[in-house]
């Protein structure tokens, strides 16, 4: 009963005592008049019971990390979904005017000479963040990367499971970095390594599995060969993605059995390791 008011009379509204009502809460039984009356599953309940149960879902409402891991179980390619969302929003930064678009992308984008230790410029990291960076004044680029993304995404996270699925697609897209700075030695932004190194991976798994990969094949092919005609594409990048997703792929293969989950792991960040020391052992020889 709300606090303050007289007990009321038998058939008046608990909140309302001067209004008649032959209608029950169906949660706690007292008179309810048409004002105070809430539809529910099962009739209708008073305020403060709608109060009560509204708290209630609130409480077993669960938290945003069991509601992403419900959602992966579920079949969702969550981070697949997860990365779209990084990239197109590290884009629209990026078409911020007044200096601070700019600033998001000079911050980002790889160039061979942040691994130069001797010049205090150090960035490593940048091999990794270009992946998350394209071309400001080309919709297309992130367009095609992004479709792309969902395309392959869509098969591969489910196959792999989420976090055997975003080591491929960073390892990947560390790989591009690494080869622009063998074959090319110029600053590189976008997914395209990454995304080759899908293509790469899916292929071997295809192989594996006794599939027809023909088409693949053929896709593969026509995007590596548009990398040496189109404009600013960076097919170094493709190819160095395509190189190491294919050899993630071999190691996923051949360290399938949860008895060899340890060596995986090893191994998928040796990989990274290896990548990463190879750029800076041989940057200084390259750029000298």
């Amino acid at each position: 009963m709300t606090a303050g008011m007289p007990d009321p009379a038998p058939g008046y509204c608990y909140r309302h005592p001067d209004r008649p009502s032959y209608v029950l809460c169906q949660r706690c039984g007292r008179t309810i008049c048409p004002e105070c009356q809430t539809p529910a599953a099962v009739g209708v309940i008073c305020p403060d019971d709608m109060r009560a149960q509204r708290q209630e879902m609130r409480s077993q409402r669960p938290p945003l990390a069991r509601r992403v891991s419900r959602l992966s179980r579920s079949g969702a390619p969550v981070v697949t979904y997860s990365l779209m969302a990084i990239t197109v929003l590290i884009w629209l930064l990026q078409l911020v005017p007044g200096g601070f678009g700019n600033g998001v992308t000079g911050a980002l984008a790889f160039n061979p000479l942040f691994l130069l230790p001797a010049d205090g410029f150090y960035e490593p990291w940048r091999v990794l963040t270009a992946v998350f960076v394209h071309s400001p004044g080309s919709v297309l680029h992130i367009l095609f990367n992004m479709f792309s993304l969902y395309i392959f995404g869509r098969i591969l996270e489910p196959m792999l499971g989420s976090w055997r699925f975003l080591a491929l697609y960073l390892l990947s897209g560390i790989g591009g970095s690494i080869a622009v700075l063998l074959l090319a030695g110029g600053s590189v932004v976008g997914a395209s390594g990454a995304i080759f190194g899908l293509m790469g991976a899916l292929f071997v798994f295809g192989r594996q599995l006794g599939g027809n990969v023909r088409s693949l094949l053929i896709i593969i092919v026509l995007n590596l060969a548009s990398g040496f005609f189109l404009p600013n594409i960076s097919w170094q990048a493709h190819l160095g993605g395509l190189a190491v997703g294919a050899l993630v792929a071999a190691v996923l293969v051949q360290t399938r059995a949860e008895r060899k989950r340890g060596q995986q792991i090893a191994a998928l960040v040796g990989l990274g390791v290896i990548l990463l020391g190879l750029g800076t052992a041989v940057a200084p020889v390259l750029l000298a």
